[in-house]
């Protein structure tokens, strides 16, 4: 079942407002939050995760009814990507490695800028990428 395009997007913009503290402040615990809310939703869904929940329950209600919508695997598995990137940061932040925490958060930000500012998912494209080459595999 496809999902209100503008769900990943507003959890993108939430994201991005976080992932910019963190990097301001270098807070370790705003990240590991972070980092659980892209477990969630690369575990359960965009719709599952705490942003997507929030959307579904406070935002949408306003908004008029969706005009696009999309398939819910490539969000998840941007989702996925996230979480590796902020796992990678929180790693860095939490062993003293601030290079890589700063590294790794600035590139998650720079993905969730993207699709929050211009609808643009480097993980969504990364996941077509990744279905066209294991298919043409088969």
């Amino acid at each position: 079942m496809d999902i209100d395009a503008r769900g990943p997007r507003f959890g993108a913009a939430v994201t991005t407002v976080v992932l910019a503290v963190v990097l301001v402040t270098g807070n370790a615990w705003l990240l590991a939050w972070q980092t659980l809310a892209f477990l969630l939703g690369a575990a359960g869904g965009v719709t599952r995760a705490p942003y997507g929940l929030l959307f579904r329950k406070a935002v949408r209600p306003r908004l008029g009814p969706p005009t696009a919508f999309e398939a819910p695997e490539p969000p998840r598995f941007a989702q996925a990507v996230g979480l590796f990137f902020a796992a990678l940061g929180l790693a860095g932040y939490t062993l003293g490695a601030g290079w890589l925490g700063l590294a790794a958060t600035g590139a998650a930000l720079a993905a969730a800028f993207l699709n929050a500012a211009f609808g643009y998912c480097l993980g969504c494209e990364m996941y077509l990428l990744v279905r066209r080459m294991t298919v043409g595999l088969k």
